[in-house]
């Protein structure tokens, strides 16, 4: 009798571990903000290539802010976020995306799209390279998508 309540006791707390992990993993980005504060470097200010605001994805996946697609004077660019607040969630990527306004995952997902790399924080001003052999011509919003899970959280479309 003793064995079986300390095995039933065992595989109840290993249950409740993982099931309280995951629930962290997928619920504390919902109250825990990162906020970033990065400034653009002078130089990168060069020209202008193209901006957007962010808009909500739908009513749970809400973003604010500008993103701007700077040239600095020796060729590098840069995607520059400012004002920029977004619900917070588990794997966010910035990604350049080939649709005009993707409103939807499916929309995302159907067009042409690279990684920019992993979002460093869901508020404040923050800079993301964009590698030199990436024709800007062909990406036409920047997005924030949770790669894990396939959701839009936000989008900004270029112009």
């Amino acid at each position: 009798m003793k064995k079986s309540t300390l095995i039933v006791a065992s595989v109840a707390g290993l249950i409740g571990f993982g099931a309280g992990n995951a629930f962290w993993y997928l619920a504390s980005p919902s109250w825990i903000d990162i906020e970033v504060n990065e400034a653009l470097a002078e130089e990168a200010t060069t020209t202008l290539l193209a901006s957007g605001s962010f808009a909500d994805a739908d009513a749970i996946h809400k973003g604010s802010g500008v993103a701007e697609i700077f040239e600095a004077a020796d060729g590098r660019r840069i995607v520059s976020f400012s004002n920029f607040k977004v619900t917070n969630g588990p794997d966010l990527k910035v990604w350049l995306v080939a649709h005009e306004n993707p409103m939807t995952a499916r929309a995302v997902t159907d067009s042409d799209y690279i990684t920019l790399g992993v979002l460093k924080g869901n508020i404040g001003n923050q800079n993301y390279q964009i590698p030199g052999n990436v024709d800007l011509s062909k990406y036409k919003s920047v997005v924030i998508w949770c790669e894990q899970f396939g959701v839009l959280f936000a989008t900004a479309a270029l112009k």
